[in-house]
């Protein structure tokens, strides 16, 4: 049963939420602000967080910081009523592994929680194929219809990294701590000319990409 751990002050909204994941099997628990939100997050192993934006003593900026300098790697899901870009980066640059904007339907949210749920059970296979592209990461070795392309170690990591979070947004920090390590001063633009790169060799068109796409403000998903 997968443990779930509610971060909202809204009290009717708390509690339809924890009824509706409870009938879905989840077992719940509820914080109502951010100091007890910061330390529950700590104090117990969770399978996902949800984490509304807006709260009493301390917002969910600040939680999800707190908890990811700890070392807490469960999945969050950020609940905003706001619907501006920066929010959504800022939230995502933090650590945050997804978002939904207020007010959602309660099927978007649970398919959002089962298809993250799925991919942390899930473990990236040393080879993995899609379209004609097939990747071993064991033997660092990438084919293309058969045949091997030449590719560096750092798009193996930026591949890799994204083959781990198909289908979820990928910041342009996320990536930089994937493929060149914590510390590691690199512009924004490296990335994106990595990125390009990694294109030329996977995609059937780079100029209009299939698997590798960009969400504006945001960073890049894996469609793979």
């Amino acid at each position: 049963m997968s443990r779930i751990l509610i971060v909202e002050d809204e009290a009717d909204l708390a509690f339809g939420l924890e009824d509706d994941l409870k009938v879905e099997g989840y077992q719940v628990e509820i914080a109502g602000d951010g100091e007890k939100a910061s330390q529950r997050a700590r104090d117990e192993a969770w399978d996902l967080i949800l984490l509304d934006v807006m709260l009493p003593r301390k917002d969910g900026f600040e939680v999800c910081r707190e908890i990811r300098r700890a070392g807490v790697r469960t999945p969050i899901i950020m609940l905003t009523a706001k619907a501006h870009e920066a929010e959504k980066v800022l939230g995502l640059e933090l650590g945050a592994d997804d978002y939904v904007t207020k007010p959602f339907s309660p099927r978007e949210l649970r398919a959002r929680i089962k298809a993250m749920l799925r991919r942390m059970e899930a473990p990236v296979s040393d080879v993995f194929r899609f379209g004609e592209v097939e990747v071993d990461f064991a033997r660092g070795e990438l084919r293309r219809a058969g045949q091997v392309v030449e590719a560096t170690p750092l798009e193996l990591k930026l591949l890799k990294a994204f083959v781990a979070s198909r289908g979820r947004i990928l910041s342009r920090e996320q990536l930089l701590e994937a493929a060149w390590g914590l510390g590691t001063f690199v512009t924004n633009r490296v990335v994106d000319g990595h990125i390009v790169g990694l294109r030329r060799k996977i995609e059937p068109e780079p100029a209009k990409p299939r698997y590798l796409v960009s969400v504006r403000g945001l960073g890049y998903r894996f469609d793979g």
